[in-house]
């Protein structure tokens, strides 16, 4: 993994202050630039939206405005509150996901967000009641587990039993009865299949089998039209450096097609994208507390592990990672250190887990050296276990 100059200075500045390194450090440029271009390649209808899990901190939601997102995608109340902050309007957010509270729910409906997109029956009652306090209508999506899924994706959310969405064989017995309640304005289909997904063809798929869904439903159901789709996300990183990084031309090429052969032109569709955005915005840098050999590998202990940094060790993975020297003294004569080895990253907790990266070829690495890890824009800090062990949380720089 290449470093900046920008990002190898920052890092450098801050290393000379004497304290203990162990930081991210966002440059938002990158993102900016993906948003302005996926608005002038992606077919007329299609709205990119931030979905704002992938990094909440204000430095990714101003990126996010300035560029020209759509909107944000929020899963939370206090999400829902940071975009607004960040100078987004209600109007411009779409709220996913499971288990809402009524407190949420009814949030939304006051503030009038764009569209909630309803998880179950049950949820689609409570919204509805709430709506019916209100005296107002919200305009909603289903969101469908369908019965398929991408079986090459790092994560999938559809196919066999899942919490997320109504199951795509009981459409028949739930749809009907969301349509019935009257403060309910059902917009069309919410369908995530899989995140991290490299292959377009595996997406595109999606999309084609989504609007087979929704051409059945207007068939079944007499005035119903499902004019806005949302497909999730679901652009992968090439986190492994293969050099096959998701191709979001030939995506936009392949959905004009689709939109042509289903004459879906005039419908609205929604892309929430979160990772894709924003995580070569970001990188991980945590300085090397400590080195040694255990039965025939070395262990390089650094000054954050899990609690800082849990994507890796979640999702068994390795970052792209490269090591910054800082030429330290030595303390003592033979300190241990690496040289052209397969070593282990993990930081200082109590616990076997803690695990930064695993079999990683490290041509060199001393005591005081940092440890850079690429793509860690997305899913690093908000996503980890920052109370374990009480550590001092790491500062996060915005170049």
């Amino acid at each position: 993994m290449n470093i900046s100059s920008e990002v190898e200075q920052c890092i450098r500045d801050l290393a000379s202050r004497g304290r203990t390194l162990n930081c991210y450090i966002y440059d938002t440029r990158a993102m900016r630039e993906k948003i302005r271009y996926l608005a002038d390649i992606m077919p007329t209808g299609v709205e990119v939206f931030y979905a704002m899990k992938a990094n909440p901190h204000p430095a990714f939601l101003k990126a996010a405005f300035e560029a020209g997102a759509r909107g944000i995608e929020i899963a939370s109340l206090g999400e829902a509150e940071k975009a607004v902050a960040a100078g987004f309007s209600p109007e411009q957010l779409i709220y996913t996901g499971p288990g809402k509270s009524v407190e949420e729910l009814r949030w939304g409906v006051e503030h009038g967000i764009r569209t909630i997109h309803i998880e179950s029956l049950l949820e689609a009652h409570r919204l509805n009641a709430i709506c019916a306090e209100a005296g107002k209508k919200q305009d909603v999506l289903l969101r469908i587990n369908a019965d398929f899924d991408i079986h090459e994706a790092q994560t999938t959310f559809s196919g066999g039993s899942k919490k997320f969405g109504v199951d795509e064989e009981k459409l028949v017995d739930v749809l009907p009865r969301i349509l019935a309640l009257q403060h309910l304005q059902f917009r069309g289909l919410h369908v995530y299949a899989a995140s991290g997904v490299l292959n377009v063809a595996d997406l595109l798929k999606n999309c084609e089998l989504v609007f087979a869904m929704a051409r059945r439903i207007e068939a079944d159901y007499d005035g119903v039209v499902c004019d806005t789709i949302d497909f999730g996300g679901g652009f992968g990183i090439d986190y492994l450096e293969t050099g096959h990084d998701f191709d979001p031309a030939a995506y936009a090429r392949g959905l004009q097609q689709l939109l042509n052969e289903y004459d879906f032109a005039g419908r609205t569709f929604f892309l929430e994208l979160g990772r894709y955005l924003a995580a070569d915005s970001g990188w991980f840098c945590t300085e090397i507390i400590d080195i040694k050999e255990s039965r025939g590998k070395k262990q390089v202990i650094c000054a954050g592990g899990i609690n800082h940094f849990r994507r890796p060790a979640a999702l068994a993975i390795n970052h792209p990672m490269a090591v910054l020297h800082l030429q330290r003294p030595a303390l003592f004569e033979g300190q241990e250190q690496v040289r052209h080895e397969a070593v282990y990253f993990g930081g200082p907790l109590c616990t076997g887990a803690d695990k930064l990266a695993n079999n990683v070829l490290i041509e060199a690495a001393d005591v005081g050296d940092i440890a850079v890890f690429g793509y860690a824009g997305a899913y690093g800090l908000s996503m980890s276990n920052i109370e374990f062990l009480s550590h001092q949380r790491p500062e996060e720089i915005v170049l």
